[in-house]
Formats: C-alpha cells, structure tokens, sequence
C-alpha cells in the first residue's frame, strides 16, 4: 500500500494499473498453491480410508463445501497464468468474472469450467474467444464462427407445399390451426402465381436458402394468451403475415423451418443448455431468421456471445413499425427515444412491417384474400344492400352506437362479434350478428356486401383489404387530431413517431376514392351523404398487386437477392442511378418530402446524399459543415447556413423532422403498385 501511494503520485498510470494486475496475479497464484498444499495434505489424511476401499477410483480428491457449493478444488495439472496480450485485452476481466461466476449457469460446467485457471482460460479461449487460444488447443476459428457446407441447391419455384405443411405439423394450437387453414386456404393461388412467375423468370436461380420462422408471440405463457385471443376473435393480422411468409418462401424454392416452441428453438440453433450465458455449441445453420420482437429476446437468451455475431441474419416481423431514432439503444436513452421495444441496434430495414408506411423498414406485407373468379362470376349483380361492421369483439363498438345506427338507416347492417356463452352483447338492436366467421363464411358474407365499416379500431388490420378485395367500399373514421403515441394508448410505446390520420391510412393513401371513404363519424350529414353516395357507386374487386401473391413474391425475392445486412461496405440496392436528391422545407420529413412528389424515401440511398458534394448540387452554400449522430441528418439549418453530415449510418432516417432544418431526402421511383420495388432495380 505504500509502493501503491508513492506511485499513485506518478504520471505513469498505466505503469501503476500493470503493477496492480501483476500484484493481483501473485496473489491468486499463492491461494491456488495453499489450497493445492492444503488438498494433499487431505489426501494423506485419507489414504489408509481409501486403500482400503474395494473401488479406489471412486476417490475425490477434493472436500465437499458447506450450503452444497460444489465447487472443486480439484488439483491442476499444471499452473496457468493469465496472458497479457494486446490482442486480447478483456481476457484478464473476463477470467476475474468467471472465477466469481462460473456456477451461476451450468452451461459453463457444460463446456467444461470447473473454476480453476485453467478451464477458465481454456473456455475464454476455445469457446468464447476472449484469450489466446491455450497451448497444444485447438487454434481454429471458435465452433460457432466457422461457417457450415455451403448449400450448393439452387431455389427453384415450386408450386408443392407439402414440406411447408410438414414443418407446421411439428407445431401445435389454436394459432397454428390457423396458420395450416389459412395456407390451405391460399394454395390454389399460390401455386397459380408460382406457376406465371416461372414462366416470366429470365435469371439464373438463386441458391437455396435455409430459413427459420419464430414467430415468438407464440412460444411459452405468452402464446397460450394469443392462442386463447384467436379463439375469441383476437388480432390475426400477425398470423396471416407469418403464414404467408411461410409460404411465399416455400415457393420461392427456400427450405423453411417453423417453430413455436422455445425449447425447439434452443434444439434447432444448438444453445447450449443453461441460462443462455454461453454461446452455441455450433455454427448457425439458418441462413435466414424471421421472428418477432418476442423471439428476439429469446434468441438472444438462447445464443449467448454468438447473439451478435448472427443478428445480421435476423428479419424482424413488426407491424407498425421502428424508426432509427429509437433503434440504438444509446441515442434512444440520451434523445428521450427510449421504449420497451426498439434498442437492438439493428439495420433499420431488418424491420419488416405489414405496410408501406414506414420506409426505413421493409415493407413484407401478406396477401389480401381476394374472391376467386368464378366467385365473382357467380356473385354479378348480386351485391345486396347490407353492410358489414369491422369489429369482432364487443369493446370495439363502445362510444360507436349512434354512427352504426346511422348506417342501419341505409343499410341492412351484420356483424361478427364474439359472443361469451351466457353473456349478452350490447350491440345496436337493428345489427345482425353472426358471432365469429369462418374465414370463408367471412367472405361470402362479404361479397354479397356492399359497405365495410370500419369503427376506428383495429389500425391498419388486413380485412379492409380483403372486403375491397371482394367488392365492398370501404368506410372508416378520420381521426382528428391524428393518433399517435403522445394520444393514444395502443401506440404508446411503439418505436415510432407516426400520426395516423385514419384507421386504416394504407387504405386512405394508396386506394382512395372510391373504394375507400374517410369521414368525420361525429358529422351526421357527412356520414349520411357518403353512405347514399356508396350505394349509387358499383365497384369491381381490387387488390393492389403488391397484396397479391405474384406482387409478395417478387418483393421478397428481390429481399433475399439483394439485402445483404452482414456485409460491412455501403448498400448497393438499390443502385445509386435510382436516386432524386430533394431538398425539403423546414420541419418535414423525408416521407412527406418524397411522397409530395409521388416518390418514395429509400435509405438505403442516404450515404450518398452524406458529403458536402451533395449540397453543392442542391444549391446550398454552406458556411460551416459539421458532422453529428443525430437521425435529422443531412440536413441544413438557414440560421447561419450551417450543414450538418450524419456520423452514425444507423441513424438515417426517412422519418426525422425538426422546425429548424430542412431535410437532405433520397427519393426513388416505385413500380406501379409495388412500392418496395423501382423501375430497374430488379
């Protein structure tokens, strides 16, 4: 203590910290050679007891401790000293927090940690990579990094969907009843489009992927809650996602795998067992991952160190959507971003949505169930005047009363709400209701309508698509002011800033009139007057293409050709010829921005709207350009001209806005009706 104080005094600090790690190694090799002293001394103590003994190899060489600490004082064979290598400089760390922790999880023990140096260092060193691989060890890539045979199979589209049915049946519940029905529903279709796009296809196949589906809302308690939801009328939208997904790859000719149980989950990526502190026990053997926010905390329970090592491969299935400002986890915390979703410090289009309306993400989207041909031939003329009411359980009509009895006045008007045995509904005395629909009932129901009304909730379910799919128009509520997470309590929380001016804004924005009519449901007359003008309107079944099996194809086809999240140089899809430079007003953001022009914000573009050159060509003269982690940037502020690059590309964000700069945005054109996609970018 007094070297330590004279020396505290010094400028040399880093000569001080290399004296106290080489005290503190003197000190635990004594300990190590009293105990080994003291082990022997236990040994002779007992030796005539164990010569005795009929199986002397049933000796332990160590003293049991008391509370059951099993921890063994087994003697080393040899001495190990901690290395100090530059290379590894969080080796001795983590060999002082493993001495301390190695039995709060058996998987340790399982890769052989007994609590000596020398496991410990052989552990850090074969399996986590933390220390110098130990002499005479195995000095090649760590088990989880090297990477597995590569599949030389090419994806060639099929149109069977026997193994998809066959890794679904490996699962069980109300849920993935659901997603079979629904599959075997959608086949015919699905093999059609398969069919058109084998016969249009010039390249060569891609090679074949092998691909996991997790969705992890349906493992563990958490899925005996939805399972027990879809039985009652709960979401769907989700389901018919991850049943679609499924099958679009199958088609696509990739091997799919589906699993809803955590412990399968551990089964099919090798964890090893424990309490997930340790890496699996092999190379990942799923080119691709699709789960949830929930099967993202399990993935990353289950894999360990080797969690970050594989994230580029995980596609995340969210719904509405997770804006880069609340993706990294610090910036979040630091800018008040921070939620309980969001904060994985993932790519921003690793994020797959049910709808275009967020473009950092990719839009994945589902298939709109749409009537069959000889459906609608059977069905000209047949549209009755009813209405159908978008609300399957009794809460979503509370505070609608008046609005729906408006619309009875017109219409004869049916319902599919779920009625609890024994409990009445309080729904308005002139609705029919049908109680929960089989899918295809549903249908039906919906093509002798001529109104789907929507009651303000769900948001931006898939059934508005279907009902225009089958002919209906489409009636929902504006919302003013528009929800969002600063009003509303189902999108608190939510990793994202948007303000929905509808229930369904896809519907408002993309279709429009006349399939879809926006009313204030609080204005009688303007209720009263679209209705009467629905029923003058006759109206043939529209899907937009991206909502069809042949537009969900092409899109993820082009995902899994060209996202490549593993790869550390800039993206190049799209290609750089794609790109209409805009320079937006103060305050917008760049989906307002581009969408103005009928174009699309696509971020995989920013990097090169990211150097002084670019705001030379939108005619700014900057007097100052700087560089900050910010998600509003590039961007350029009039009060003193100042220019502003972004130093962190995890942070570019389409959806960023601020009163005092105006917004460097990279636009692009998109296919007719395929948003995701541009003119020869594919």
């Amino acid at each position: 203590m007094e070297r330590l104080t004279r020396e505290r005094e010094t400028d040399d600090f880093s000569a001080l910290l290399r004296s106290v790690r080489k005290d503190q190694e003197l000190l635990v090799r004594s300990v190590e050679k009293e105990l080994r002293r003291m082990a022997m001394k236990l040994d002779q103590l007992s030796l005539p007891h164990h010569r005795s003994h009929p199986h002397p190899h049933h000796h332990q060489p160590h003293t049991a401790l008391p509370n059951d600490d099993r921890r063994p004082y087994t003697v080393p064979a040899e001495e190990c000293d901690v290395p100090m290598d530059p290379e590894y400089p969080l080796c001795a760390e983590k060999v002082e927090f493993l001495r301390l922790h190695w039995q709060s999880d058996p998987c340790y023990e399982f890769y052989g940690v007994d609590g000596t140096t020398c496991s410990i260092l052989t552990y850090l060193g074969q399996i986590e990579g933390f220390c110098p691989p130990r002499p005479g060890g195995n000095h090649s890539a760590l088990p989880w990094h090297q990477r597995p045979h590569l599949h030389t199979e090419k994806a060639e589209i099929g149109m069977s969907l026997n193994l998809f049915y066959e890794t679904i049946n490996h699962n069980v519940g109300p849920a993935v009843e659901f997603i079979r029905s629904r599959v075997e529903r959608m086949s015919e279709r699905w093999s059609e489009a398969g069919r058109r796009m084998r016969r249009k296809r010039n390249s060569t196949a891609a090679s074949q992927m092998k691909v996991l589906l997790y969705p992890g809302v349906l493992a563990g308690v958490e899925g005996q809650r939805f399972g027990a939801m879809v039985e009652t009328g709960g979401p769907l939208g989700e389901l018919v996602q991850w049943a679609d997904l499924g099958t679009c790859l199958t088609v696509l000719g990739h091997r799919v795998t589906l699993s809803t149980s955590q412990e399968r989950l551990h089964s099919l990526i090798g964890a090893a067992p424990g309490r997930g502190s340790c890496p699996i026990q092999r190379p990942l053997t799923f080119d691709l991952i699709y789960t949830d926010y929930h099967g993202l905390a399990h993935l990353q329970g289950a894999m360990g160190p080797a969690f970050q090592h594989y994230q580029c491969r995980f596609r995340i299935l969210d719904s509405f959507g997770t804006e880069p400002a609340f993706n990294l986890g610090t910036y979040a915390r630091g800018r008040g971003y921070s939620t309980p979703w969001g904060s994985w410090a993932l790519r921003p289009r690793q994020y797959m949505t049910m709808f275009p309306h967020t473009p950092d993400n990719s839009f994945l989207g589902f298939v709109s169930e749409e009537a069959r041909e000889e459906d609608v031939k059977a069905d000209t003329n047949r549209k009755d005047n009813i209405a159908v009411v978008y609300g399957k359980q009794a809460y979503m009509w509370q505070g609608k009363a008046g609005y729906v009895e408006l619309i009875s006045e017109e219409l004869e008007t049916h319902a599919t709400v779920y009625q609890p045995p024994g409990r009445p509904l309080a729904l308005p005395p002139s609705v029919i209701n049908h109680g929960l629909l089989r899918q295809d009932r549903f249908l039906q129901l919906l093509r002798r309508a001529k109104v789907f009304v929507g009651l303000g909730f769900p948001y931006e379910g898939p059934a508005p698509l279907e009902a225009i799919a089958s002919g209906c128009v489409f009636l929902q509520p504006r919302f003013d002011p528009p929800r969002s997470s600063d009003n509303s309590d189902f999108y608190r929380g939510k990793p994202t800033t948007r303000q929905i001016s509808s229930q369904h804004p896809y519907a408002e924005d993309f279709i429009g009139k006349p399939y879809v009519w926006t009313v204030d449901i609080t204005n009688r007359t303007a209720v009263r007057q679209a209705v009467r003008a629905i029923l003058h309107t006759e109206l043939k079944p529209f899907v937009p293409r991206e909502f069809t099996c042949e537009g969900m194809l092409e899109r993820v086809q082009a995902y899994i050709t060209y996202q490549n999240f593993c790869s550390a140089s800039l993206p190049t899809w799209p290609p750089e010829g794609a790109l209409r430079a805009h320079l937006g007003p103060l305050g917008d953001s760049c989906v307002s921005v581009c969408r103005r022009s009928s174009l699309v914000c696509e971020p995989a573009l920013f990097h090169h709207l990211n150097n002084p050159d670019a705001f030379t060509r939108l005619g700014l003269g900057c007097s100052s350009m700087g560089q900050e982690v910010n998600h509003l940037f590039p961007a350029y502020s009039p009060w003193g001209r100042r220019c502003v690059l972004q130093q962190e590309p995890l942070l570019f964000s389409c959806a960023g806005y601020e009163p005092s700069h105006r917004r460097l945005c990279p636009c692009r054109a998109h296919l007719p009706g395929q948003v995701a996609l541009c003119p020869d970018c594919h």
